[in-house]
């Protein structure tokens, strides 16, 4: 159930304090302990509790339980946790752990229960996110939200340092004012008009699939600089491998069709699996179909680089020049804003959903199985069809109608889409 479930300890904790928590119930089973990441973890004094090791035990938004006889340890702890990306979602508070025969003898049992609030630890940078992302309390609603905001100066100025060493101080300073006066700004106020668009277009039974701006703040000059989201937690039923595959491209397939919005970014890091199915995030880089970014100078030089500059552009070049994609309406989407570049990428992270280790105990992939073999020939006719000039499978829609077809080969019937 839970890492070290059976210390009495922890046990203690269990049945005293989270036994009845609604949290807990919806979200404490679904736990791996000895491998990927978790919604609960739990540590007493023998095991290692250190908020650095923890941090990547803990799934975004998790729960770090620590829990010792000695209140004094549960004290330290706490305050190493409280500045390490953690928020001690409830005073140090302590149980008493039963003995049979003599109650009156019973020790007390103390520990916190913290929340991992960010996505990355205090200090750190990463090219994995761009703006500074992380859970914030909506104490008006009793929720979680998460706020997304144009990263500081000294953020980006550090992280450009890090990338080119070599420049002088003051192009770096140069560029990255440029990044949080005029670029960030653009693109956060732009996803916050993508997401309206969604909730106000897709079918009701997806608009909880994907994020809802729930707050903004602007500039003088109307630019957003935060913005708030619902949060969608990871957690739920994990789903077989065909099951993410088809949930995945039915959503795109509205996103595409319904919304007429074009994602591209589609990674692992932007897909989520929740309660209500398989959703996506980070609709910053996302255009409507059919619109003119020409007519906007900043924009079209800005996404001319992106097309150029991104990983799922990068792949695309290599894996066109190597043979391993011929479909001709990806190959003439290289350096384009289009659909056919979703298409393309949530193919390939059809095969290799562990990537994303948030996912790794929510969706089960067996590399070598009957399915595994069977989504990978999948993806490979939609690649490398018989016929590149006329590829039978070049929507999302198309996408979703072959694996159901695999669904039906396999098992004889095509599993639910919804949860």
């Amino acid at each position: 159930m839970a890492a070290n479930a059976s210390n009495p300890l922890v046990e203690c904790v269990l049945r005293q304090v989270l036994v009845n928590d609604e949290e807990f119930l919806a979200f404490g089973n679904s736990l791996h302990p000895e491998t990927g990441m978790a919604d609960y973890r739990f540590a007493t004094d023998q095991d290692t509790h250190d908020p650095e090791t923890a941090f990547w035990q803990v799934r975004w938004g998790g729960n770090f339980v620590f829990v010792s006889n000695s209140r004094d340890k549960v004290q330290r702890t706490a305050e190493e946790y409280s500045n390490a990306g953690f928020l001690l979602e409830r005073p140090i508070s302590s149980v008493r752990q039963p003995l049979k025969f003599l109650p009156f003898l019973s020790r007390k049992v103390h520990y916190f229960l913290a929340r991992k609030m960010q996505l990355i630890p205090p200090g750190d940078i990463t090219d994995r996110f761009t703006y500074m992302v992380e859970l914030t309390a909506d104490k008006a609603r009793d929720r979680y939200v998460v706020t997304k905001r144009v990263p500081t100066d000294e953020w980006v100025i550090n992280r450009l340092k890090r990338r080119w060493p070599e420049l002088p101080y003051d192009t770096v300073e140069k560029r990255a004012k440029k990044f949080t006066e005029k670029i960030f700004p653009l693109f956060l106020t732009r996803e916050a008009a993508i997401l309206k668009i969604l909730q106000e277009h897709l079918p009701e039974q997806y608009r909880g699939r994907v994020p809802q701006c729930v707050n903004v703040e602007k500039d003088s000059r109307g630019f957003v600089r935060m913005m708030q989201m619902n949060w969608l937690r990871n957690g739920g039923r994990p789903l077989r491998q065909l099951e993410f595959a088809m949930q995945a491209a039915d959503l795109l397939r509205a996103v595409h069709d319904a919304a007429e919005v074009i994602h591209l970014d589609l990674r692992l890091d932007n897909m989520v699996v929740t309660p209500d199915g398989v959703g996506f995030v980070d609709f910053g880089s996302a255009v409507r179909v059919g619109e003119d970014i020409s007519s906007n100078p900043l924009l079209a030089t800005l996404y001319g680089e992106l097309m150029k500059t991104s990983h799922i552009q990068r792949m695309l070049d290599q894996m066109t020049i190597s043979g391993h994609v011929t479909a001709e309406h990806i190959c003439s989407s290289r350096g384009k804003v289009d659909k056919a570049v979703d298409v393309f990428y949530l193919a390939v992270q059809f095969n290799s959903p562990h990537d994303n280790p948030d996912l790794k105990e929510l969706i089960e992939f067996k590399p070598g199985s009957d399915e595994a073999v069977a989504v990978q020939r999948l993806t490979k006719r939609i690649l490398t069809p018989p016929d590149p000039m006329n590829p039978q499978i070049k929507s999302a829609k198309d996408v979703m109608r072959a694996l159901e077809m695999v669904s039906e080969e396999l098992y004889g019937a095509v599993p639910s889409l919804t949860t």
